[in-house]
């Protein structure tokens, strides 16, 4: 979607409209000088940068390889926050599978290895990068749900892992974005206001439709035109 868009295009877009702080979007540039020259001509820094962790399908060393190099790059532009998103066995990419019923559930085994690695990856992000670790529940991924974010929080570190709450994934999955804000409130680093269209996302179960359909059919939406209210979370939030 909008690939026609240039990453100048977008920032400026941005800074116009008043924002002063972006994550890093997939046609960002990849070499810190030249990405900060373009945001410090237009006053806007950056707070985030999704990562894909691949702990119980991949050697940690290899993660951690991966992990500090964007580290690395964080820090050079001066972010204090790291998101990541476990995507062993994630549908969210895949074209054709849909994504209500056929997310990998994780067994035993896989949850402790996932929440050692996060903590892991978390104390090296804190004590040698200075960043935060934010977990990013998603949809279609091995940490979608309610009862799967409950057992991520209760099994790591609150030194090394916090959340990056997400209004949008939490909705989409049937899950109360108010109730969640209200239980994590006091692990929350990073937050996600996107708005949902209950009838697409009702469309997208009923015909079984892939997350990215979904997306393109516009499940998600700015805040204010969906279903969320959002003026009580904010109240939690501050």
């Amino acid at each position: 979607l909008g690939k026609e868009n240039t990453f100048e295009q977008c920032v400026s877009e941005m800074a116009l409209a008043g924002f002063t702080g972006s994550e890093v979007g997939n046609k960002y540039p990849k070499d810190p000088e030249v990405l900060k020259k373009a945001l410090e001509l237009r006053g806007i820094e950056i707070c985030n940068q999704w990562f894909s962790s691949f702990l119980i399908t991949k050697p940690f060393e290899e993660v951690e390889k991966e992990f500090r190099a964007q580290l690395a790059f964080l820090k050079a532009m001066g972010s204090k926050i790291i998101g990541a998103s476990e995507q062993s066995h994630s549908v969210q990419g895949m074209q054709d599978t849909p994504i209500f019923g056929h997310k990998y559930v994780m067994n035993d085994e896989e949850w402790e290895t996932f929440c050692t690695g996060m903590n892991k990856l978390g104390r090296i992000a804190k004590e040698e990068y200075g960043i935060t670790l934010t977990f990013h529940h998603h949809m279609g991924t091995v940490v979608q749900d309610p009862e799967e974010v409950e057992r991520m929080m209760a099994n790591t570190d609150p030194e090394y892992v916090s959340l990056l709450f997400d209004t949008g994934h939490f909705t989409y999955c049937g899950a109360d974005p108010l109730e969640m804000v209200k239980k994590y409130v006091g692990r929350i680093k990073h937050v996600h206001l996107k708005d949902i269209r209950p009838e697409v996302v009702e469309k997208v179960k009923k015909e079984n439709l892939s997350f990215l359909e979904g997306v393109r059919l516009g499940a998600f939406t700015v805040p204010g035109d969906g279903c969320i209210d959002f003026e009580p979370i904010f109240k939690v939030l501050e």
